[in-house]
């Protein structure tokens, strides 16, 4: 009867454990607290942020994709592609993003703050965005191309997560100059706040490039396998 009972008892420890070690990204969105926490808090920052932006049609226009985002994002859940970790990084972004589409972004006052600090004439928050999402989405490209697209080795998923970063950034400027030959000049202007640098789609992707080489370093130095990805 005692040893019964040990059994039993070892059996519930046993069960406990494993429920312990159940990864973040193995969990149903309602028992998932961290990625409530996560979503609770970008959502109340974005509505804030929604109270009488500087310019409407800009702030509709920039949210365009973030609504495209967040519905692949929710779509793509059931798949265990991302762990919390990588949809917190995503809502950081989507977080400066949002700063952005309130006041547009060369009239956004983080921007202009930084530039009085180093002494510059130009509002580079725009800079700043895009250098972020090289920075910020490496890790979640990186689960992408090592969960999703199932790229095995260790370097090749950091070579794809690289690419895919690389493109995106480039397919977004160009769906920028696609949506400027479509609005009217002060729209378009709003919308792809060039400030007058015939250079700002390059700089751009170059900085997302940038921001995601450094962002891929620590896996690429990191020899390990993508089954010890963090939850």
């Amino acid at each position: 009867m005692g040893v019964r009972k040990k059994e039993s008892g070892q059996r519930k420890t046993q069960d406990r454990t494993s429920e312990e070690k159940v990864p973040s990204s193995s969990l149903p969105f309602r028992k998932n607290r961290g990625l409530q926490i996560i979503c609770l808090l970008y959502l109340a920052f974005w509505v804030f942020l929604a109270i009488a932006p500087r310019d409407r049609f800009d702030w509709a226009l920039e949210n365009l994709l973030v609504v495209l985002c967040v519905a692949v994002l929710a779509a793509t859940y059931r798949h265990k592609i991302f762990s919390n970790l990588s949809y917190g990084l995503i809502a950081l972004f989507l977080a400066l993003h949002a700063l952005g589409a309130h006041d547009t972004y060369s009239q956004t006052p983080l921007g202009f703050w930084i530039a009085e600090l180093f002494g510059t004439e130009r509002n580079h928050f725009d800079r700043i965005v895009h250098f972020s999402f090289g920075l910020l989405l490496a890790y979640p490209a990186l689960q992408v191309a090592r969960r999703a697209f199932c790229v095995p080795g260790h370097y090749r998923p950091i070579l794809i997560a690289f690419a895919l970063l690389a493109a995106s950034s480039s397919l977004y400027e160009l769906l920028e100059w696609g949506a400027a030959m479509i609005l009217e000049p002060q729209a378009a202007l709003a919308f792809l706040g060039t400030q007058g640098d015939v250079f700002d789609a390059q700089k751009d992707t170059a900085l997302a490039a940038l921001g995601s080489v450094i962002g891929l370093t620590p896996a690429a130095l990191a020899r390990r396998s993508s089954s010890r990805l963090p939850a």
